[in-house]
């Protein structure tokens, strides 16, 4: 794992401008640290040793059930957090985090952190906050993948996608992330081959263009329409 640091001056800027100036005050204490395309960050059930602030890049986090099945929690990027969920048991990672492309990260000791935070409760609040919004959205998942049908829940996928990392491009919106069929069924809790067809059938229609694993979204109006037609029939 080879580190490469971030400019000075870039480094933990994303979240001095999220949870305020003193987060800067973290900078003599991190450690810069970078993965490449697929690198594994941390593998679940090891020993938390700290977090990690991502300034550049995208990464997964997953996680296997008991029955083998694996299911993509979250994709994390620039200016969130990685690891904070385990920070308050100090035990093990509850999944694996992987890179899925070039990532830059500074990485902070559980130690470390947990000083800081005690010396600027107004930061805590804010990570609190955070993960009270996670909460809410991982309840909101799980409501989605009992009600709603795999079109819905792909439709929803690529939308929040592209609300997120969309990039304008010739002819439609990068999603902003590479995603295989695997990690796009992952994602949205379905099997692969389902992932597939799906993905054929919204580009059949003119509303997806297909490149390798990059999505781009042709049409987002009727993308959003199919993704309200499958909830209201619900």
């Amino acid at each position: 794992m080879d580190a490469e640091p971030v400019a000075g001056e870039q480094r933990l800027a994303l979240f001095a401008k999220l949870y305020g100036r003193e987060l800067e005050e973290l900078v003599p204490l991190a450690r810069p640290l970078e993965y490449e395309e697929g690198q594994i960050i941390f593998e679940e059930g090891e020993p938390v040793f700290g977090v990690y602030f991502i300034d550049r890049g995208k990464v997964k986090l997953a996680k296997r059930s008991l029955g083998g099945r694996r299911q993509i929690l979250k994709l994390v990027g620039p200016g969130e957090i990685l690891g904070e969920e385990a920070l308050f048991d100090e035990q093990a990672y509850s999944a694996h985090a992987r890179a899925l492309e070039r990532t830059a990260t500074e990485f902070v000791t559980v130690k470390e952190f947990h000083a800081f935070l005690e010396a600027h409760p107004r930061v805590a609040l804010k990570l609190i906050e955070q993960l009270s919004r996670e909460i809410k959205g991982f309840q909101s998942k799980l409501l989605e993948t009992s009600y709603e049908s795999s079109l819905g829940r792909v439709a929803n996928l690529l939308l929040s996608l592209v609300d997120k990392w969309g990039e304008e491009e010739d002819g439609g919106l990068y999603i902003g992330v590479k995603l295989s069929r695997t990690e796009l069924a992952e994602l949205a809790g379905i099997a692969s081959e389902t992932a597939s067809r799906l993905l054929a059938r919204l580009r059949e229609r003119g509303i997806l263009a297909l490149d390798g694993q990059r999505i781009i979204i042709r049409d987002r109006a009727r993308l959003a329409v199919l993704s309200s037609k499958v909830k209201s029939a619900r």
